[in-house]
C-alpha cells in the first residue's frame, strides 16, 4: 500500500474544531477492514455521500482532509484499516454565491422600484465560475436584503467586468418584468462609449451580424451564421495616432456584442486582448463605457435618463483623442424608444 502524502504547509491549518469558514463541517471516519485499500476520495463518498465525488476531490486539493492527523494531498491515496480520516466540508462555491457582502456601490438613482447602478470596471455583475463572490449581486443584497426574493436579485441585464458604467436594477417583481419587457422590446435606450483601433470607413454605420459562441475559442463569442441576430449602430466621434473614438448605440444586448462587432468590422477595441486589441493611452482593461440609459418606468411610465462620466483611465484617453470635449452630448436623444 502507497503512503499518504502529506503537506506541511497545511498542517498548520485551524484545528478541526475552529474551521476557518462559518459554512464548514467537520466529519471523521475510522476506516475498517471493508474499506481497507479503498482510494481516499472514494471513501470520502461514505462520509459525505450529498457531495459530488469532485467536490471531494477538490477539497482534498484544498488541504482539507486530514489522514491520522496529517492533511493529504493526494486523491488516489490508498487507505488503510485503522486510520482516521477526517474532512472539513464546505459548500461547493455556487451554494454560496448568494450571499450579502458589503461591496461599495455608485447609486445614481432608486425609488421603491428600480436602482441605477454605475458600475466600476473590475466589478463583475453575477456570481459565476472563478468568481463566485465580490460581485455586484453580492452588493446588492447586501444593501437590499429583499432582493434575494427577486430573480438574480433584481439584474436585468450586465455589463462585462473590465466595462465600466450603467446598469438598471429592479428592486420589485413588477420592477424586474417591467424592465425585462421592455429590454426585450428593444425601448431601452443604451449608449457607449470606446475606444478602438482603425479609422471606421464611414462616420457614421450599422453593423448587423449574427453573434454566437466562438466554435473554435470556447471563452469567446464571434459572429456565426447561427448566432442570435445582433444589431449595434456606431457614431465615430474622433480619430487620432491610429486609434478612433466612437459612440456605439445598442440594439440588441448579446454577450459581448460591441466588442465582437467592431473586433468583425477590423477595429478590434484598445486593449480588449479577447478580440485582437492592444494597449494603448495608458488603457489595462478593454476602453468601454456605457455612458448612457434612458427608460421608461417600469411601473410609473416616467422618463428617465443618465449619463455618467467614465472612470479616469478611460476618460483621460478619450480627451487624448477627443481633445477638450470629453464626452459626446446625448441631449439630441428622444429619451428611452
Amino acid at each position: 500500500m502507497s503512503s499518504v502524502p502529506t503537506d506541511p504547509e497545511h498542517d498548520q491549518r485551524p484545528d478541526e474544531g475552529e474551521p476557518d469558514d462559518d459554512a464548514s463541517e467537520t466529519r471523521s471516519l475510522d476506516v475498517g477492514l471493508p474499506q481497507h485499500g479503498e482510494r481516499l476520495d472514494k471513501l470520502l463518498t461514505a462520509i459525505a455521500p450529498e457531495f459530488s465525488r469532485a467536490h471531494l476531490q477538490g477539497l482534498i486539493a484544498d488541504g482539507r482532509v486530514r489522514v491520522e492527523g496529517k492533511v493529504s494531498s493526494s486523491a488516489s491515496a490508498r487507505v488503510k484499516a485503522g486510520w482516521r480520516v477526517q474532512v472539513e466540508l464546505v459548500r461547493p462555491a455556487q451554494e454560496q454565491a448568494f450571499r450579502p457582502e458589503d461591496i461599495p456601490l455608485a447609486i445614481l438613482y432608486e425609488d421603491e422600484h428600480v436602482m441605477v447602478v454605475d458600475k466600476p470596471a473590475g466589478l463583475v455583475v453575477h456570481p459565476a465560475a472563478g468568481n463566485w463572490s465580490g460581485t455586484l449581486l453580492n452588493g446588492i443584497l447586501h444593501r437590499d436584503p429583499a432582493a434575494a426574493a427577486l430573480p438574480r436579485a433584481g439584474i436585468v441585464h450586465r455589463l462585462d467586468k473590465d466595462t465600466s458604467g450603467l446598469m438598471v436594477v429592479g428592486r420589485t417583481l413588477e420592477g424586474v418584468t417591467g424592465l425585462m419587457r421592455d429590454i426585450a422590446s428593444r425601448v431601452v435606450s443604451r449608449k457607449y462609449l470606446a475606444l478602438v483601433h482603425g479609422r471606421l470607413k464611414t462616420e457614421q454605420e450599422a453593423i448587423e451580424a449574427p453573434i454566437g459562441r466562438d466554435p473554435k475559442v470556447r471563452v469567446r463569442m464571434a459572429v456565426v451564421n447561427s448566432g442570435k441576430w445582433a444589431r449595434t449602430e456606431i457614431d465615430q466621434v474622433a480619430y487620432a495616432e491610429g486609434i478612433a473614438a466612437v459612440r456605439c448605440t445598442l440594439h440588441t444586448g448579446r454577450t459581448h456584442q460591441i466588442r465582437v462587432h467592431m473586433a468583425f468590422r477590423g477595429h478590434p477595441l484598445v486593449s480588449d486582448e479577447l478580440y485582437g486589441g492592444r494597449p494603448a493611452l495608458g488603457m489595462t482593461r478593454q476602453a468601454l463605457h456605457a455612458a448612457h440609459l434612458a427608460f421608461k418606468h417600469p411601473v410609473t411610465g416616467q422618463a428617465l435618463r443618465f449619463d455618467a462620466t467614465p472612470p479616469d483611465d478611460f476618460r483621460h484617453a478619450w480627451a487624448h483623442i477627443v481633445g477638450d470635449d470629453l464626452l459626446e452630448d446625448f441631449s439630441d436623444d428622444d429619451g428611452p424608444g
